[in-house]
């Protein structure tokens, strides 16, 4: 039994690093000159304006095939790279 749990826990480890680097290479690709991997005031420190936004909310819709409603398109969600992974989580459930 608890090979089985363990094994469930590496997965779901595997699968959240695998899809944080893959959205860290979608932001990169986007915005080459922007650290996503440690900036967490992207949108309060005006690093990404609206027109960013709206590129980034379509690529991840197309990337990891979710929704992004326009009321959660806002700074809380999208100051960083890890908000926006854990907005990607809640809407993937």
């Amino acid at each position: 039994m608890e090979k089985n749990v363990l094994y469930w826990v590496l997965q779901y480890k595997a699968k959240v690093r695998m899809n944080m680097e893959e959205l860290l290479d979608v932001l990169s690709n986007l915005f080459p000159d922007v650290d996503f991997e440690t900036e967490d005031r992207l949108v309060d420190d005006k690093i990404l304006d609206s027109y960013d936004l709206d590129s980034i909310v379509t690529e991840i819709e197309d990337q990891f095939e979710v929704t992004i409603p326009a009321e959660m398109v806002n700074a809380d969600n999208f100051n960083s790279a890890e908000s926006m992974y854990d907005l990607i989580q809640k809407l993937d459930e």
